[in-house]
């Protein structure tokens, strides 16, 4: 990652909002839109949470062309999610997902801009991935599970119950949130991560090329 600096600042910084980075920030939120499709449920949690690889485009997107278009490519991915799948809950699970996201590629993104070594990158990874475990149960306990509990007409408690069938320590939504949505939110930080990691240094490369 430490080789790119010269050539991501130059396409951070002169080139910011540019056609070439409108166009990038585009492309990789309507890959995240796509990775996204492709979600799967986990054995630890209950069914309607799904885990999907959507967050790799976007992280990829801010480390290479600065936060703002990690920002920018999080909304797209979530407005093209809407346009395809429509929602249930009047826009409310989509809005927390957009906070949720920006949660783990902000924090991740902004420390490896001030330097941009492998080893900030890691930081910024580790420091996004327990930002969206903290994030991601806040919202979960006061935003998303009130909104699906009043989406589907039925009493919050019957939500947790679906935790309770799977770990029956979990018995209240404090509970749900500490055994069920933080573990889940720090496997996909770290798998995201990992991935992102392995890809960035090739990818980077061809869109600093590309915009040059």
């Amino acid at each position: 990652m430490q080789r790119t600096a010269t050539a991501e600042k130059k396409s951070a910084g002169a080139g910011r909002f540019s056609a070439k980075y409108i166009a990038f920030t585009g492309i990789f939120g309507a890959i995240s839109a796509v990775l996204m499709i492709f979600d799967f449920p986990l054995p630890f949690v209950p069914s309607f949470y799904k885990f999907d690889f959507s967050e790799v485009p976007v992280l990829i997107a801010a480390f290479a062309l600065g936060p703002l278009s990690g920002v920018f490519a999080e909304l797209i991915k979530i407005l093209i999610h809407l346009m395809v799948r429509g929602t249930q809950t009047a826009g409310i699970g989509e809005a927390a997902s957009f906070l949720i996201g920006c949660s783990f590629v902000l924090p991740a993104a902004l420390i490896y801009m001030k330097h941009k070594t492998r080893k900030n990158a890691l930081i910024g990874m580790i420091v996004g991935t327990v930002t969206i475990a903290l994030v991601g149960a806040l919202v979960n306990a006061y935003i998303l599970l009130p909104a699906y509990a009043a989406a589907f007409n039925m009493p919050i408690e019957t939500l947790v119950g679906m935790g309770t069938a799977i770990n029956p320590s979990i018995k209240s939504i404090f509970t749900f949130v500490l055994l069920a949505v933080a573990p889940f939110n720090l496997l996909k930080g770290a798998v995201v991560s990992f991935v992102t990691y392995l890809l960035y240094k090739r990818v980077s490369g061809l869109i600093h090329k590309a915009a040059a």
